[in-house]
């Protein structure tokens, strides 16, 4: 059988400061689509919500709009921006860089299933 649903049409929305996400969950299948306002980085905006240094959440992610940094903590950092595909290990922190909104499609399910929750 199969499952079709649309993001303009979330299963969930989760807020943050500087930027949402909004998912949808299929069978097999947990995507997300992330959007980061200028002046966002994970360290300020989504650690107090998620408890830990660096974010723990694996992304494999399609970048839509904007250039984001990403620094992992082992000291290894790149940068990413529209038309890149990218894997990300848990262990990091990004920001957005410059003066536009980041749009960052991400299909490891870890960004829609754990991403912005608050740790029980």
């Amino acid at each position: 059988m199969i499952e079709v649903k649309s993001v303009d049409k979330p299963d969930e929305r989760r807020d943050f400061p500087r930027g949402h996400l909004e998912a949808v969950h299929l069978t097999g299948l947990d995507f997300a689509v992330g959007t980061f306002e200028p002046g966002w980085r994970w360290s300020e905006s989504v650690a107090p919500i998620a408890g830990t240094e660096s974010c723990q959440v694996h992304h494999n992610g399609y970048v839509v709009q904007g250039r984001m940094g990403v620094r992992m903590d082992d000291g290894g950092e790149s940068e990413v921006g529209p038309g890149d595909v990218f894997v990300a290990p848990a262990g990091h922190d990004a920001w957005v860089i410059g003066d536009e909104q980041v749009v960052v499609y991400d299909f490891a399910g870890g960004m829609a299933q754990e991403y912005a929750k608050a740790k029980d």
